[in-house]
């Protein structure tokens, strides 16, 4: 039993708060946190937390609604709650406050220029006045979920940008297509052949400016890492949890480990990788001739890791997204570096959140050869229609921590879904902090 300590549970994730309490011996401290009918969160700590260690434990994925946690409406509803139980704790005189989120929020945002870049599933065209998604193997939806249109310019089931573009050769500022030739003008109206706008004779004017969709413009700029316009969220939620009175910081498996240099305060970022292994070991038959595959580029280093450390093949999944043609901008194709043919595939990632990339990593692996693909990822978050891409996609196992809430009906409505516990790491993090002890140690010998 660890003293002088109180842990404090969000919303979010009541489960895996009375697992860590359990695992360290003291009961969560009381609470009261709820909305009033105006929306406002109101919290009240009941115990008190005069002179004591507090660790505050919140985790951010996708929304509930429950009798414990009314009216959530998704992350941000969590955020505020995290930083008035941090200023509730200061207020109420704790000796040091210590934020627990094991899935961090805005770690990672979406890739809005490529979001058409789809997945290999998708809702049947024929379906519709509010019919349930038909998915299938080889198609190919709009990203985040179905049932939405891909852009702002797609109306009626037709994309007006794709149509002119593709009537349209930007080679040279004009060209031919459809019959007719287009011409780009400083400022004018959209017009080829079926479009809409002014016409003069055989001549169509256009321009970007008569775009309705902002992903389409931020696509017709240059493709540097840096996106115009667009809100670096990371360094300002550091920010407010460090004006709220956080004086310490416990995740898991940050997108960006470059994310702890947006604080001034210590961050403790935990790593799932020796429970990964540990599956691996004891739940994948014949591993030793299996290869670790990373979904993408971003995730080589933390693939990498789990494969020299287990003495096993690796192999990486490539993005190409490099156009000839203005045209060819949505397109991405996949390249696979290694072999695969014969072999079970385990692929490693830090995070799902619309299954994209994971389930086209698994078709095209299955394409190569592969006998089977496991997925093993620390954050399941699986928002939108993710359980129903996984159902249909060539994944035969898809396993997930619980730094994400994996409630029953989620597990029910995905068989393929598996879930490890991690509870027990971070209660063994919470003591060392306590104590003054290394964390390092924890994963000097995974």
């Amino acid at each position: 039993m660890v003293r002088n300590i109180a842990v404090i549970g969000g919303n979010s994730h009541p489960a895996f708060v009375d697992s860590l309490c359990t695992r360290l011996g003291v009961p969560p401290s009381r609470r009261v946190l709820n909305k009033f009918s105006s929306g406002e969160t109101r919290c009240e700590i009941e115990d008190s937390v005069r002179g004591k260690d507090v660790y505050i434990v919140q985790s951010f994925g996708i929304a509930t609604d429950s009798d414990t946690a009314p009216r959530i409406s998704g992350p941000n509803d969590y955020f505020v709650e995290l930083c008035i139980m941090i200023s509730a704790c200061k207020t109420g005189s704790a000796q040091r406050v210590t934020a627990v989120l094991p899935l961090f929020p805005y770690s990672r945002q979406p890739d809005l220029p490529y979001a058409k870049a789809g997945a290999p599933l998708s809702v049947s065209a024929a379906k519709g006045g509010g019919e349930k998604a038909d998915y299938t193997f080889e198609s190919v939806p709009a990203t985040p979920g179905a049932n939405i249109p891909r852009t702002e310019g797609l109306e009626e089931g037709v994309d007006v940008v794709d149509v002119m573009m593709t009537r349209a050769s930007l080679g040279g500022g004009s060209g031919k297509g459809g019959g007719e030739e287009a011409v780009v003008m400083p400022s004018a109206t959209i017009s080829a052949g079926g479009g809409t706008g002014s016409q003069q004779g055989d001549k169509a004017q256009y321009t970007t400016h008569d775009y309705k969709s902002p992903a389409f413009m931020m696509a017709m700029q240059s493709r540097t890492g840096y996106k115009q316009w667009m809100a670096q969220a990371g360094s300002l939620v550091a920010d407010l949890l460090t004006c709220a009175g956080a004086d310490r910081i416990l995740t898991c498996d940050l997108h960006e480990s470059t994310y702890q240099g947006f604080f001034d305060i210590p961050v403790d970022n935990l790593y799932a990788r020796p429970l990964l292994k540990q599956y691996i070991q004891h739940h994948i038959e014949n591993y030793k001739d299996a290869v670790i595959v990373s979904p993408d580029a971003g995730g080589a280093k933390r693939a990498t890791a789990i494969a020299d450390s287990l003495g096993l093949a690796f192999a990486l999944i490539h993005k190409e997204r490099r156009p000839t043609r203005i045209t060819d901008r949505q397109k991405a194709t996949m390249m696979l570096v290694g072999t695969v043919a014969n072999r079970v595939c385990i692929l490693v990632d830090d995070l799902a959140d619309t299954a994209n990339t994971i389930t086209r990593a698994a078709k095209l692996l299955k394409r190569e050869g592969a006998t089977a693909v496991h997925a093993l990822l620390t954050h399941g978050v699986l928002s939108g229609d993710a359980i129903s891409r996984i159902n249909a996609s060539a994944l035969d196992r898809v396993i997930v921590t619980n730094t994400v809430a994996q409630d029953r009906d989620r597990r029910v409505a995905c068989p393929k879904l598996e879930v490890l516990d991690v509870s027990g790491m971070f209660a063994e993090a919470i003591r060392r902090v306590h104590h003054g002890e290394s964390i390092s140690v924890l994963f000097q010998y995974d």
